[in-house]
């Protein structure tokens, strides 16, 4: 079994600003303080015959359904998906870290279905916004007034050369993203690079992606092992940066660059992997240049990401700019309507947004898409903003992290202020990503958070 070797003592939190930090829990936007187990009453339902399909039964289309409940009655509700269970996926990097069993992201999606929304549970194989239905991988039409897209998106490993999820945790391959499984595989595989060292790989794709900031974490958590391990000098660990920057947001991406420097971690700007040797352990990477090759002993593989088929071959994604090479959807970034088709709304990864593919964005996105889908159906035109809102907690060593907020402007948001700083390695942000975000997360998926 892969050594678990989170032994670091954790420091004690000063009682006034503990008392601070608790008092603090129900305000941050992800991190309500109590996971609820049942929708509440809502006193001013809206009375409506309309039928609503979510296309999508993940963190999006679960909250979405949940609200969408609440709010409304005689609504026909529709979740369309063919996954049985839920994933957990913020605690993907938890589980291939070691912090975590394999079980704790892995949840039954009925237990999440609000009473009196139905479940389709099929595929969807087709989005028809002219005319008004989605058809799912039977051939079974559901027709609509409104839709929500929450298809969440596709990790494309197929665009990586010579790369095989079936061998993820073997000969030294490592993917957090895939699967939960993939994911105890891949902690199996850095346990083993951490008693040996040698070379380890990171990096991103450079498509959108979610979470951006889980490569990185990944990064340091495999340094941190290393250390505990007494082996971190007999390891080079190498970032392939997709692009001249480390982070989307300015100030982050210098942080890390300084933490990076600090910690003995090489970067290599602008690679992005191309095709990968899984029997001689070769990556090799496109770069302004041409390609290069790169031996490794251990790497955590990345996929280019997009949107899945059933939107990619539909009318809704964007058709030029930034978002349409993958097929993201084309939204209004501030209420997340569709721009040509008014009764449709994106939201959570499925959305083409500057921001926004994290958990942390489904919390704020969802609640302004509804209000303006209930706003169509009571003709009082909602004004809900989103900005853009999105969080990174993202790990810096086991028993420490930072704790980032930022919206569409990169402008940093602080929901603690006095007690958590966005840009400091602190261990109250550490409990926040493994102790305090899943059961606040659950508390979203029932529309109480």
């Amino acid at each position: 079994m892969p050594k678990n070797d989170l032994k670091a003592p954790m420091p004690t939190l000063p009682e006034p600003a503990r008392r601070r930090f608790l008092s603090g829990l129900a305000a941050l936007p992800l991190a309500a303080a109590v996971a609820q187990t049942s929708t509440p009453a809502q006193a001013n339902t809206v009375k409506t015959s309309a039928r609503i399909v979510i296309a999508g039964g993940g963190a999006a289309g679960l909250t979405a359904a949940s609200r969408l409940a609440s709010a409304l009655q005689g609504a026909r509700i529709t979740v369309v998906d063919s996954r049985k269970e839920h994933h957990y996926q913020p605690g993907f990097t938890l589980v291939a870290a070691g912090i975590k069993p394999q079980g704790y992201v892995i949840s039954p999606t009925s237990s999440y279905i609000p009473k009196g929304v139905e479940w389709v549970n099929e595929r969807v194989a087709e989005i028809d916004p002219e005319g008004n239905k989605v058809v799912t991988e039977s051939g079974k039409a559901v027709p609509y007034d409104f839709l929500i897209v929450a298809t969440g998106l596709e990790l494309h490993y197929a665009g990586i050369e010579g790369m095989d999820t079936a061998r993820i945790g073997q000969n030294g391959l490592g993917s957090v993203y895939h699967s939960p499984q993939a994911a105890s595989a891949t902690w199996g595989a850095l346990s083993q690079f951490a008693d040996t060292g040698g070379v380890g790989l990171f990096g991103r794709p450079a498509s959108e992606m979610k979470c951006a900031g889980a490569p990185l974490k990944y990064a340091f958590i495999s340094d941190d092992h290393l250390r505990r391990r007494g082996n971190r000098g007999k390891a080079e660990l190498i970032y392939m940066a997709q692009s001249k920057s480390l982070f989307g947001v300015p100030i982050v991406a210098e942080k890390v660059r300084m933490l990076f420097q600090d910690r003995g971690v090489k970067v290599n700007h602008e690679h992005v992997l191309q095709a990968i040797d899984l029997d001689k352990r070769l990556a090799t990477y496109k770069t302004p240049t041409g390609t290069a090759e790169q031996a490794y002993d251990f790497i955590n593989v990345v996929p280019p990401m997009r949107a899945p088929e059933a939107v990619r071959n539909s009318p809704l994604p964007w058709t030029e700019g930034p978002f349409a090479a993958d097929g993201w959807m084309e939204v209004d970034r501030d209420t997340l309507r569709h721009k040509r088709y008014r009764n449709v709304f994106g939201v959570g990864d499925i959305a083409g947004v500057p921001k926004g593919k994290t958990a942390a964005s489904v919390k704020w996105q969802v609640p302004v898409a509804i209000d303006h889908l209930i706003g169509d159906i009571t003709g009082k035109a909602s004004a809900e903003v989103y900005n853009g809102y999105t969080s990174c907690p993202l790990i810096t060593r086991l028993g420490q992290a930072m704790l980032i907020e930022f919206d569409y402007k990169d402008n940093l948001i602080m929901s603690f202020p006095g007690v958590i700083a966005p840009l400091e390695e602190l261990w109250i942000s550490w409990v926040m990503k493994t102790m305090a975000l899943k059961p606040t997360y659950i508390s979203m998926l029932r529309g109480r958070a």
